[in-house]
């Protein structure tokens, strides 16, 4: 699967792998969902409101930081997991048919945005160690540096921001 590599650790004799995704790697489907979609740095790329659009954002997130910005795989990595948990939100509590994916990077800061039609507000939960779901708010809580939701007349825009060196 592209954008996958093994890294997992043995473990006991079977020694079992996890495929893990890596920014890192070059992936021409990134470049490919650019291409289809539209580039989220110069306008809001409308996504469709299924699952696997999740994976899309990933990609275009990636293309965006990694090639664009030429910023690190570690910034990279936070801001896909970002991008992915706030699509995650979008389409599975916003009855939503598509979404807006925009992305941009300002002195110090590089933000992303998820749009949806619908106006309920994200609710960030308590999460224990046994949850199955519900962390994706959590994370974006966790690794960003500001998050928040701006109402506006038909939706709302979901958001984060991370800081960045600027060099």
């Amino acid at each position: 699967m592209a954008g996958l590599e093994d890294t997992g650790q043995p473990r006991g004799a079977g020694r079992a792998t996890v495929a893990r995704w890596s920014p890192a790697v070059e992936d021409e489907h990134a470049l490919r969902a650019v291409e289809l979609f539209g580039d989220p740095t110069e306008s809001e790329v409308q996504l469709p409101s299924l699952p696997e659009s999740a994976a899309l954002a990933r990609r275009l997130a990636q293309v965006v930081v990694l090639r664009q910005w030429g910023l690190s795989p570690r910034l990279a990595e936070d801001v896909v997991l970002l991008v992915s948990e706030l699509v995650g939100n979008a389409v599975q509590h916003t009855g939503a048919r598509v979404f807006g994916l925009g992305m941009s990077r300002r002195p110090g800061w590089v933000r992303a945005e998820v749009r949806d039609p619908s106006r309920g507000l994200p609710c960030l939960l308590p999460v224990r160690v046994t949850d199955l779901g519900g962390r994706g708010l959590f994370l974006v809580d966790t690794l960003a540096d500001r998050w928040g939701v701006d109402l506006l007349p038909h939706g709302k825009t979901t958001w984060f921001e991370l800081k960045v060196a600027d060099g």
